[in-house]
């Protein structure tokens, strides 16, 4: 990488690495915690309050890149994470679990994903953009594991209402990071076409990559309607779950730094394929241990073998949808593609306490199982797409 390539991609990291952290801070704590809310007593409405965030992110993500196109991308994102920091501040307020979802809803309007990622994209090259957006996915990973181990320890402390505004402390830091640390835009932004959203529309290869976001983040966020029960029945108490947790996530990372090698050998799809196919087994494993009293060992190695398959279509599948998507549209095809992944957030907080009260377990990951099938069914006319010619340079600064 150039330096400009390792400062934007360091820097873009950073920013979503705050605004994840403050996130997943919530993730393993939110079922509990809700539930000592009025209203809490419901494991629908719970699932509703962790999954609105993502319906407010997928109404406002293509917006957000159409408007990185023509306003810029950095003050698109800082206005992005002033709105998810005064939603933090609801939260952080609400009385109820109604305002707790109207506090997530409103964080989820800050939807910065598209206008980060594309930012990213248009500062580094082709052939190190996988690179990049594995960073971003590795620290994204980081800050799951990191989370992981302190939310239940700060929630001890300083409950949820402290959380959240820990996020959103963390959100204004990110503010700092895009005005003093962000590279300056690139001057390919000033007098080209912008993007349409008919035009990145009529890509097939955008459609399968959009399609597999939604299913991969639906089943990420519903399997955390289970997961920390089966891990209690397991034996393991809800303040040791990190045990699990940390090795299985950094573990996870040797195996996706193997990917890179995979990609300059033209193994991209096959490899990219094996992790669809590879949490599609995963949730099947989930499903059968559901069946009787799970074991710690059999969720240990189910959940090591998730994030293999989820940290590398984390860092493949957005390097894909910006490489195949025309440079003057990126902005307006990552906002589609950010759509959909905040749509999975939501189908997955829905349809997960949804399955969770009425099927169980077993219900819920046979669901998993069955979409993860028809997504490697949906993605295996898949080809890798080519490197781009290079365009204008990024502008140092």
């Amino acid at each position: 990488m150039t330096p400009v390539e390792r400062r934007a991609s360091f820097s873009l990291a950073t920013i979503f690495s705050l605004r994840m952290l403050g996130l997943f801070l919530i993730l393993p704590v939110f079922a509990l915690e809700a539930g000592k809310y009025p209203g809490g007593d419901d494991p629908a409405l719970i699932g509703l309050a962790m999954g609105i965030y993502g319906l407010t992110q997928a109404l406002l993500q293509f917006p957000f890149g159409l408007a990185s196109d023509r306003l810029g991308r950095k003050r698109v994102i800082i206005f992005g994470l002033l709105v998810f920091a005064v939603g933090s501040g609801v939260a952080a307020l609400a009385p109820s679990l109604v305002w707790l979802t109207i506090g997530r809803a409103v964080q989820g309007a800050g939807a910065v994903s598209a206008a980060v990622t594309a930012l990213l994209a248009d500062q580094t090259r082709d052939e190190v953009r996988t690179k990049s957006m594995a960073l971003v996915g590795a620290s994204i990973g980081l800050m799951f594991a990191l989370s992981l181990v302190v939310a239940p320890l700060l929630v001890e402390y300083i409950g949820l209402v402290g959380l959240f505004t820990m996020t959103a402390t963390l959100a204004l830091v990110g503010v700092a990071v895009v005005i003093w640390w962000v590279p300056a835009e690139p001057l390919q932004h000033k007098n080209q076409p912008r993007g349409s959203l008919i035009e990145v529309l009529q890509l097939p290869a955008l459609l399968r990559l959009n399609f597999g976001v939604f299913v991969l983040h639906a089943v990420q966020l519903a399997m955390w309607m289970a997961v920390p029960k089966m891990l209690e029945q397991a034996g393991l108490s809800h303040e040791h779950h990190w045990w699990v947790y940390l090795p299985a996530v950094m573990g996870s990372f040797l195996v996706m730094g193997g990917m890179f090698p995979m990609e300059k050998r033209g193994y991209l799809r096959a490899v990219f394929l094996m992790a669809v196919g590879l949490i599609t087994v995963v949730q099947l494993g989930f499903w059968a241990v559901a069946t009787s009293s799970p074991s710690l060992g059999a969720l240990s190695v189910l959940l090591f073998l998730f994030f293999c398959g989820f940290n590398v279509l984390e860092a493949s599948q957005p390097s894909m949808a910006s490489r195949v998507a025309p440079a003057h549209a990126r902005g307006a095809a990552m906002g589609v593609y950010n759509t959909l992944q905040s749509l999975g957030f939501f189908a997955g907080g829905v349809m997960g306490g949804w399955l969770m009260k009425h099927q169980g377990a077993q219900g819920l990951f046979a669901v998993c199982a069955g979409v993860m099938l028809l997504w490697l069914l949906v993605a295996w006319p898949m080809t890798a797409p080519a490197a781009k010619v290079a365009g204008l340079a990024p502008k140092a600064g």
